[in-house]
């Protein structure tokens, strides 16, 4: 599969680059990429809420009624949950949500997402490029050339780019990210994908080694 570089005027360079079929043409599988969406998302997850138990409820242990006769529920201390203010049953405790996956998996996921970008056409390429610096209003024009406002966009940078990344820190509907750390839930997330022509050879190497 082949489509057109674009220079960062969103013209034509006239050069062509080529998509790897074996990355952005294979069959997508739905499942995988469910795992290494949910995956990503339970890793995100800080896993730090907590409630008190009865046993971690401050108050007197002494029991406030008789075992029988008083016609409602046994009830113990003024800590049963039965109460107001008493312990919760079967709260929350820190936990880590994350788990792991196969590395096969989380490629064949990436491969996959990729996949239904290029059937979507959801994947430009440009030439490789820089700014002098942070400046909001030059990543904004360059969205505006390339036709795209308005859609959630993922750059995909062959190397970490400071200049580039706190120009587009403040636009809600942009992201930019290291083509080595792409993965499945950022490239689904977004509706275009723009792509350095480095990018490229870099996500060749880490999916089809």
């Amino acid at each position: 599969m082949e489509v057109n570089v674009l220079n960062i005027q969103g013209q034509e360079t006239g050069r062509k680059a080529v998509l790897n079929d074996a990355i952005y043409a294979i069959e997508p599988n739905d499942h995988v990429l469910y795992l290494d969406v949910k995956q990503y998302l339970a890793n995100q997850r800080q896993g730090t809420s907590k409630a008190k138990e009865r046993s971690e409820v401050s108050g007197s242990t002494r029991k406030l009624g008789r075992q029988k006769g008083g016609g409602g529920a046994r009830r113990g201390d003024i800590n049963s949950p039965l109460l107001v203010g008493g312990g919760r049953v079967f709260g929350p405790r820190p936990r880590d949500y994350r788990f792991k996956l196969n590395l096969k998996t989380k490629v064949l996921a990436r491969k996959s997402a990729l996949s239904y970008k290029a059937q979507e056409n959801g994947i430009i390429v440009v030439e490789d490029f820089s700014f002098d610096a942070p400046k909001t209003k030059e990543f904004l024009k360059l969205i505006k050339n390339l036709k795209i406002e308005g859609k959630k966009v993922l750059l995909v940078l062959p190397e970490e780019n400071k200049n580039v990344y706190l120009s587009a820190r403040n636009l809600q509907k942009a992201e930019v990210m290291r083509a080595a750390a792409i993965n499945a839930y950022k490239v689904m997330r977004a509706d275009v994908v723009v792509m350095c022509e480095n990018s490229l050879q870099t996500i060749d190497e880490i999916l089809t080694k």
